[in-house]
């Protein structure tokens, strides 16, 4: 029979479906490095990198998000790194955005590159269109951080299938509710579950999805050898987050649109993205492939110090970086190397009401 309920009604009672009485309701932190283990290993716990059963409880809760089976790393590079590790060998070829979380390409250049790997940028918007021939791993990200731009996950999908490639998709800026890689035809998802899965801006972890037990079994022995594991407390904080995951993600994406048709249309403003405004570029291949259109707005104002300016002003948006958390922030994207205007600012919104973090915005931007 096929389950009536969604993933996260199934998430919010994973746990509460199989409790025997007197057992706690809330996910118990097992702080153990080492478990009891007389005689031969058998398959059950034994040592802290090998497995942790908090760690496996929040595995199987994001796995009903993803529908796919999933590994859970101690930040987002690190699943990121993960695949890569697992996957590339000297000489391979692999495509990946220009335009992206700059780590991935530094983690590629510093450390893939000088061994034979062969790596080649592509714009988000021109993944669709890219030349596939002789690729082993493309990466990747959309929307794209932080520029917001969209590409065409089914049609890059193909595009990679056809050629024997393996597609992974950074869904950090969209989370599974609101886009799923996996179903548009990607081979693996991966999340830095720091920003909206955990949304309180006090961890770091990330996850690798796939329904492939063959890309997946070389992810999970990496995470074993190199030791990359989450604490069972960071597992507990991730927990707590995804439990209010869609509850934040909806009121962060009302913001961002709200914030967004606030500066449509603004002189003050320029390159304003947002995926979810009819008039943005990316919006029609967008409205194919998202249910929401995530938490951050970028534009321009006319100088760097403007920028500035209006951040200092901003009374609902903390300086900070990152996205995802409870608080709106904003920065000037330009200081971490991206390759965008002085005055642009990624505004990362969080769950403040609408109709305040609407006026306070108005308000920074008039003064």
């Amino acid at each position: 029979m096929t389950d009536p309920y969604s993933p996260i009604s199934r998430l919010l009672h994973h746990r509460t479906q199989r409790l025997a009485k007197g057992e706690p309701v809330a996910l118990p932190i097992v702080a153990a490095s080492t478990f009891h283990q007389p005689g031969d290993p058998d398959g059950t716990h034994f040592y802290g990198r090998n497995g942790n059963p908090t760690v496996e409880e929040v595995e199987e809760e994001i796995g009903l998000i993803e529908d796919a089976d999933v590994v859970l790393f101690p930040s987002g590079m690190s699943a990121i790194a993960a695949v890569f590790y697992a996957h590339l060998r000297p000489g391979d070829r692999v495509l990946v955005h220009a335009d992206g979380y700059y780590n991935a390409r530094g983690l590629l250049a510093a450390q893939f590159e000088p061994m034979g790997v062969h790596v080649q940028t592509v714009a988000t918007s021109d993944f669709a269109a890219a030349e596939f021939t002789g690729v082993k791993l493309a990466l990747i990200e959309t929307p794209s951080n932080p520029g917001l731009d969209v590409c065409d996950i089914a049609a890059v999908a193909a595009k990679a299938k056809a050629a024997g490639a393996i597609l992974m998709a950074d869904n950090t800026t969209a989370t599974p509710l609101c886009q799923r890689p996996l179903d548009l035809g990607a081979d693996i998802s991966i999340m830095a579950d720091t920003k909206a899965m955990a949304g309180h801006s006090d961890l770091l972890a990330g996850h690798v999805a796939s329904r492939s037990e063959a890309l997946m079994a070389p992810v999970r022995t990496w995470r074993r050898l190199a030791g990359a594991v989450v604490s069972p407390f960071d597992a507990y904080l991730l927990h707590r987050g995804l439990e209010t995951l869609e509850l934040r993600v909806a009121r962060a994406n009302a913001n961002a649109m709200a914030i967004a048709t606030a500066l449509s249309g603004d002189p003050r403003v320029s390159g304003l993205r947002y995926p979810g405004l009819a008039s943005d570029p990316a919006h029609g291949v967008a409205r194919r492939q998202m249910k929401g259109y995530g938490p951050i707005v970028s534009f321009c104002l006319e100088s760097r110090e403007a920028a500035e300016g209006f951040i200092a002003r901003h009374p609902l948006a903390a300086a900070a970086t990152s996205f995802g958390g409870v608080h709106s922030s904003a920065e000037c994207r330009i200081r971490w190397g991206d390759a965008v205007p002085e005055g642009f600012i990624r505004f990362a919104c969080g769950i403040e009401p609408v109709s305040d973090l609407v006026a306070a915005t108005l308000s920074a931007l008039d003064a």
